[in-house]
């Protein structure tokens, strides 16, 4: 709702990964380079791990609009635990290989047949596996195995894994592991964003949507949304997203710390207990931000908490109040027959449009 206050075409901070919205920052632009490496090598493991919303899928999807599909044949899945046998038979499907029936000695036959046929057309093939680190060690060594099917003396199959810190760890940590190690030929560790990149990464999202400087930013509103988000790309899309909506009820052509700030404590308020202490002021997750507060759950045994009551049940009539005032902002926005008031770009964010 927000987007059309704003005369926007979209939703520059949907939590859902768009590659559209690709930005390089630094240690993105890293990734980028050691898959590139990795990629020309043409064979053996490239590993790619992050936290989470550190933007592993957004960089995984920016690699499938760049690479050459002339020449890669990509697969890619998401990892759910999958068992190693449950792993090859989605790897044979995906090579269009019916796997009912199928031993696993016929399965990996039918699946190095399948890896021929991809290399007969001029391909190589590209497997690319997310959310590496829910894969069991049974799961990774059949990965390994597949790794070494030739032709030619060239590898059929390369593979992406991206997951977790935790997959770092057990790929360093577990002797069973350590054939495995040896193929890896690039690795990365997406970092969270620098504060410096916070201004331009808000400004791309919001330019790739149409935004013309209405609102526009002051400039100490980076280091608040970089002190409520500490660099992670999904805490501070959630973050903005906020501050929009509340710019946007509030009828606001500038936004400033103060704004960044308060809309930071109502997130931290939301979920106070769940709320994520990083030293650098970070909101809570977007998994727990997700989950609903009921204030009938909450025990009534001492003072204390009885004056936690009567806040969470005035923060609910706030929002109440914020809703109405939304659908009476939608009721206007619809009913009104007059043009939008044009708005000249102030101070600060509004000359990174101008530039671009």
């Amino acid at each position: 709702m927000y987007d059309e206050h704003y005369g926007l075409t979209g939703r520059p901070f949907q939590l859902t990964p768009d590659p559209k919205f690709w930005f390089e920052t630094a240690t993105h632009r890293k990734a980028m380079a050691y898959l590139g490496y990795g990629l020309a090598q043409g064979e053996g493991f490239i590993v790619i791990t992050g936290d989470i919303g550190a933007g592993k899928t957004t960089l995984v999807g920016h690699l499938m609009d760049t690479i050459d599909h002339q020449r890669l044949n990509a697969i890619r899945l998401v990892s759910t635990a999958i068992e190693a046998d449950d792993l090859l038979r989605i790897v044979a499907t995906e090579l269009h290989i019916d796997p009912a029936g199928l031993t696993k000695a016929e399965l990996l036959t039918a699946i190095e047949r399948g890896l021929h046929a991809v290399a007969r057309t001029g391909k190589r093939t590209l497997l690319i596996v997310d959310e590496a680190q829910a894969l069991p060690v049974s799961a990774l060594e059949e990965l390994r195995m597949l790794s070494n099917f030739q032709a030619g003396g060239h590898a059929l199959l390369q593979i992406v894994l991206l997951g977790q810190p935790e997959f770092r760890d057990r790929l360093h940590g577990l002797d069973r592991l350590e054939q495995l190690r040896q193929r890896v030929i690039a690795i990365h560790h997406l970092d969270p964003m620098e504060e410096h990149e916070v201004s331009d990464y808000l400004a791309h999202r919001l330019t790739v949507v149409g935004w013309t400087g209405n609102p526009d930013f002051a400039d100490d509103a980076f280091a608040a949304f970089y002190a409520g988000s500490a660099g992670v790309p999904r805490r501070l899309n959630l973050l903005a997203g906020r501050v929009m909506l509340h710019a946007a009820i509030e009828d606001l052509r500038v936004i400033d710390a103060a704004v960044v700030r308060s809309v930071q404590r109502d997130l931290e308020g939301d979920l106070p207990t769940l709320a994520t202490d990083t030293g650098k002021g970070a909101t809570a997750s977007v998994e727990t931000l997700a989950q609903p507060v009921s204030v009938a759950d909450t025990p009534r045994t001492d003072p204390a908490t009885e004056e936690r009551i009567a806040a969470l049940e005035a923060r609910v009539e706030l929002q109440d109040e914020a809703l109405r005032r939304v659908l009476t902002l939608l009721v206007d926005w619809v009913e009104s027959e007059d043009a939008k008031p044009a708005y000249a770009p102030i101070r600060g964010v509004s000359a990174w449009h101008d530039a671009a």
